[in-house]
């Protein structure tokens, strides 16, 4: 149970563990004093209204050498509105420009959740950035505060994460329904139980204020930015926050600000019906689809063979979550949804699992969603900060009977994902910290030019987001890719990438409504 959120960091490694390539080595070395390429040494000043945290501004990043690069911690507040309180570390990791004599400055890069780790995106510039903007920029990740390596929020051991994933995702009993609210709520209270006060100051303007305190760290006057998925969440909220330190933006796979959590919910089910029709109709075009041999055959057959997992589970081959459920299997099916170079493993895996009764290839594809080892150990806590961000962001309704009625409405659109995608909020109904916060329009009125990416069959982030983004921005260019899988840089399509590259290192804004 859990909104579809997945970063591109693992993405990335799925793709990379089939293709046997590593990520990261140790990082170069920081000679005693040096910057390592700092474009300014003169202390930052914050924004007007913020002076309360200028020590925050005025600090610099001591860099080290760490795997993949060069490393530093971020002091910023717990909490803003207390700017003499409490502060916490956020980790910040750096690869310098391969070019340093034509160094153009920092690109910071999120790769989406949220919960994902900016600090492990970094480590794999070599495959996040054109050739050319790896060169001129240093490629800089953070974790944003409550992930990874940055005060991390834990609710839940790893065993108690695996019940709460592996439940029955689809409640079609009143009993059902009792037992997932209650696994909900129960969720809900062991994070205020264990997360502590941070729990509270995890929003997005949370996270956006703290990366204009990395800003002035790392010496730019202003923000470049990447962000993928949730990442442009992020960033929006920041250009929408500091439009006048807005540098090259790039907001690629969009989550809108102003989605509430019914129509981000509604959205991504529709997205996913899309592409799993997607992956159906190459299932069938390669031969032998296990499942059908028409794409409506197919989806019919993928609802069949959920429906069979909810009722008996097959053997998963995994020692701590034995049994391939309904909740593992849907999300190992959704997981090879954002790289159509998984849609073979995805085909096989559900071949196993129908012919042979093996749930192992669907379980390691779930493992890859919820960054799970094969011994069942999570390496990061995106499973959990997820919902630390959406609760904050966009709080939910208690009412059961809401859930149960957009399940039943979600289904007429996308009778797959539907259910599953109307159900999976419901922890942010119970969340024990109370907000205001409501999804609003963004602007950024007074920014520079920012480029905003979609892709036309994108299951997480619906082309349709990113039409919505670019109307709102008082200065946005839209770049639309008739295409398939999460995002689109750098990840299939030359006519994207060349656009980027050239906006980032020749300063050359794409043209508006550009089609690749």
């Amino acid at each position: 149970m859990r909104p579809m959120g997945r970063p591109l960091t693992a993405a990335i490694a799925l793709v990379l563990a089939v293709s046997g390539c590593t990520l990261v080595g140790e990082g170069p070395k920081v000679e005693p004093g040096e910057d390592s390429g700092a474009t300014a040494t003169a202390p930052g000043t914050p924004p007007p209204g913020s002076e309360a945290l200028a020590s925050f501004y005025e600090q610099k990043l001591q860099w080290s050498r760490c795997a993949g690069g060069q490393c530093a911690d971020l002091t910023v507040p717990l909490d803003y509105s207390k700017p003499d309180g409490e502060t916490i570390k956020v980790k910040v990791l750096r690869v310098p420009a391969t070019r340093k004599n034509s160094r153009i400055g920092s690109l910071v890069v999120n790769p989406g959740g949220p919960g994902g780790s900016g600090v492990e995106y970094a480590q794999a510039a070599d495959f996040i950035v054109g050739k050319p903007v790896r060169q001129r920029y240093d490629v800089v990740g953070f974790d944003p505060r409550g992930v990874g390596r940055s005060a991390p929020i834990n609710c839940v051991d790893d065993r108690e994460l695996d019940q709460f994933l592996g439940m029955d995702p689809t409640p079609d009993s009143d009993a059902e329904v009792q037992s997932f609210a209650q696994s909900a709520r129960d969720f809900a209270e062991e994070c205020e139980a264990n997360a502590g006060p941070l729990l509270g100051h995890v929003s997005t303007v949370d996270a956006a204020k703290d990366m204009d305190i990395l800003r002035a760290a790392l010496g730019d006057a202003k923000l470049n930015f990447l962000g993928k998925s949730y990442g442009t969440y992020l960033g929006a909220t920041y250009a929408d926050l500091f439009p006048q330190l807005v540098g090259q933006f790039v907001l690629d796979g969009v989550v809108a600000p102003d989605l509430t959590s019914a129509e981000v919910n509604k959205g991504q089910a529709e997205g996913f019906e899309l592409a799993t029709r997607a992956w159906a109709k190459d299932c069938v075009e390669e031969g032998d689809c296990p499942l059908g041999n028409s794409v409506d055959e197919v989806m019919e057959g993928m609802r069949a063979f959920l429906k069979d997992l909810d009722a008996s589970p097959i053997p998963s081959g995994d020692p701590h979550a034995p049994q391939l459920t309904e909740g593992w299997g849907s999300l190992g099916i959704a997981a090879a949804m954002y790289d159509q170079g998984a849609w073979s493993i995805l085909t096989d895996a559900l071949r196993a699992a129908i012919d042979d009764n093996n749930g192992r290839g669907l379980m390691e594809l779930a493992n890859t969603y919820a960054d799970r080892t094969g011994d069942g150990r999570y390496t990061g806590n995106i499973m959990e900060v997820i919902y630390a961000v959406n609760c904050l962001d966009k709080p939910d309704s208690a009412d059961l009977g809401v859930y149960e009625k957009q399940a039943t409405d979600f289904a007429v659109g996308a009778p797959t994902w539907g259910p599953f995608l109307a159900w999976s909020s419901m922890p942010c109904g119970f969340w024990p910290i109370k907000t205001d916060n409501k999804p609003e329009p963004v602007a950024a009125k007074g920014s520079g030019p920012i480029v905003v990416v979609g892709t036309t069959r994108d299951p997480a982030t619906p082309y349709q987001w990113s039409v919505r983004l670019d109307q709102q921005l008082a200065n946005g260019v839209l770049i639309s890719y008739d295409g398939d899988g999460h995002t689109a840089y750098t990840r299939s399509n030359q006519c994207v990438d060349d656009a980027i590259d050239a906006y980032y290192v020749k300063r050359t804004v794409p043209q508006d409504g550009l089609k690749c």
